[in-house]
């Protein structure tokens, strides 16, 4: 527990309008102090260095703060003006990017994706010319979870090249008959921005969101941050459970900007909270209006809720994709939801509009503590008493899942150790095979050694050493946060030469196995 002093928080209240230093709270529906002790705590629990949270209550800031590190190595403190990435909370601001323009009667919500990119081709000619604006923003194309996301992941294509090779993607479920998240969708809809304004989306988002909204010290791309000092660092998983989180570096993917491209603080994504609290309106500007606004938080495609879930929650009763948002209901109360996944930070945005709340948590690392100190902020501001600890729950859960799958590993038949040896030469490895969604995929021997590298994507391959049969394991030459470990194999033709490559990987993030490589040289 601790006070504040008077002329401290007079102060405080004097420049609220102009901008949020840290900490700051002022009266609210809930007890911030617990809140902000309750923040501390999980913080040290989920073995994160760093983050900020921001709470919005009647369009007012009621709390804004940051915790922890910028740097484990390096330190520096975590405050509310320091810059984090958000990911994926950015497919909001291109679905409100869209939602100006319909506004304008430039497009509409309807329109077919071809009537603004000509080059836009999915895996059957009826999916390509029926795809409309929504189904990019609502999830319902076909593909299956992060499909083609190999295609903006470290790789030298332009957006438009990401388009013209989706076409190479093939679906798991009906058109507009499912759910698979899609990243792709909206670099398509950053395309459709660019063609029907003229403008790049991000001169679009910047001109017309961020500026109107004093969000200046917002960016739009890993570039813009060079000179600026405030920017938290990035932490991968630790290598073994318990261990701390290590820092990274951040990579500039601007291919992939219109999915999940900006970066700010919650000193400055407050002003968004109000915008969409406000239906579209932000200190009597009208960005985009409230017919959008309720479009936006329609939902267009709806998922199943697990039996599992239902029992966690029995309070919601149902969930899916708007645009540009994840929808559910919880304790009678609609709420708009979206998480953010970085390499090395994760982020989360939850608005509940029957009660005017909205919540921003930044943090630096790749844990999943945002949604558990989400969940127990809206119970505070819900006034449920005795409701469930959501910090400690869910890793109690997550301690549970993780001694469930050690005991099923110990299950599996151990693979005995094997004397494998190399039945053929190294040289009968090395070659070039494409892939036609990837490009070229070379296999070179280079000083006794196999290394295998991508036209396209530079920054990835490295070293192969042998397995077993025509099987190697990649030792990645980028230690990449979201990369896993991974098996390169080698599949021989009729006449026993090896005519394809494959790449075996169990990555929560990438589908490798949509790269399929034939050899051309």
């Amino acid at each position: 527990m601790f006070s504040i002093p008077q002329r401290f928080f007079r102060r405080q209240l004097l420049l609220a309008a102009l901008f949020i230093t840290a900490p700051f709270w002022a009266q609210a529906q809930a007890d911030l102090q617990k809140l902000d002790a309750y923040y501390q705590k999980a913080l040290k629990d989920w073995n994160v260095p760093g983050m900020a949270i921001a709470i919005v209550k009647n369009d007012s800031v009621v709390f804004a703060k940051g915790y922890g590190v910028k740097d484990m190595q390096k330190g520096g403190a975590v405050d509310v003006n320091t810059i984090f990435g958000i990911a994926s909370n950015t497919k909001a601001y291109t679905a409100a990017a869209i939602a100006i323009l319909v506004d304008e009667g430039k497009l509409k919500w309807d329109d077919k994706v071809t009537q603004y990119l000509p080059y836009f081709q999915l895996y059957n000619p009826y999916v390509t010319k029926e795809a409309n604006i929504k189904d990019l923003l609502s999830h319902r194309m076909g593909f299956q979870t992060y499909s083609g996301d190999l295609l903006w992941y470290n790789t030298t294509f332009s957006r438009k090249e990401i388009v013209e090779r989706a076409k190479y993607l093939q679906p798991t479920y009906g058109f507009r008959d499912g759910y698979g998240y899609s990243n792709i969708g909206f670099i398509i809809a950053g395309q459709v921005i660019e063609a029907v304004s003229g403008k790049t989306w991000e001169q679009f988002i910047q001109e017309r969101i961020l500026q109107p909204l004093g969000m200046n010290q917002t960016y739009t791309s890993i570039n813009q941050l060079k000179g600026v000092a405030n920017v938290t660092t990035p932490h991968a998983n630790p290598a073994k459970e318990g261990g701390k989180p290590v820092p990274t570096v951040l990579t500039a993917w601007d291919n992939w900007n219109p999915a999940a491209g900006i970066f700010t603080s919650v000193n400055q994504d407050v002003r968004w909270l109000k915008l969409q609290l406000n239906r579209g309106s932000y200190n009597g500007k009208r960005i985009f209006s409230e017919a959008s606004s309720h479009m936006m938080w329609t939902l267009h495609n709806s998922t199943p809720i697990p039996a599992q879930a239902q029992t966690l929650n029995p309070s919601t009763h149902f969930s899916g994709a708007g645009l540009g948002w994840m929808l559910n209901d919880y304790q009678g109360r609609k709420i708009v939801v979206h998480g953010g996944g970085h390499e090395g930070m994760n982020s989360r945005t939850v608005l509940v509009p029957e009660e005017n709340l909205g919540i921003v948590i930044l943090t630096n690392s790749m844990s999943s503590i945002m949604a558990p100190i989400a969940n127990y902020t809206i119970d505070q501001f819900l006034g449920i008493q005795n409701g469930r600890d959501w910090s400690q729950f869910n890793l109690e859960m997550a301690a549970k899942n993780r001694a469930t799958q050690k005991a099923e590993e110990a299950r599996q038949p151990k693979e005995k150790a094997t004397k494998a040896k190399l039945t053929r030469d190294l040289s009968a490895y090395t070659g070039t095979f494409y892939s036609p969604m990837y490009g070229n995929a070379t296999v070179a021997l280079q000083n006794g050694k196999l290394v295998l590298s991508f036209a396209n994507a530079p920054a990835l391959g490295g070293e192969l050493s042998f397995w077993k049969q025509d099987i190697f394991n990649l030792a990645w030459k980028n230690n990449f946060a979201l990369l896993t470990p991974t098996n390169v194999r080698f599949l021989p033709g009729p006449d026993g030469t090896l005519t394809e490559l494959r790449l075996d990987a169990h990555n929560p993030d990438f589908h490798f196995s949509e790269l399929e490589f034939t050899r051309v040289k």
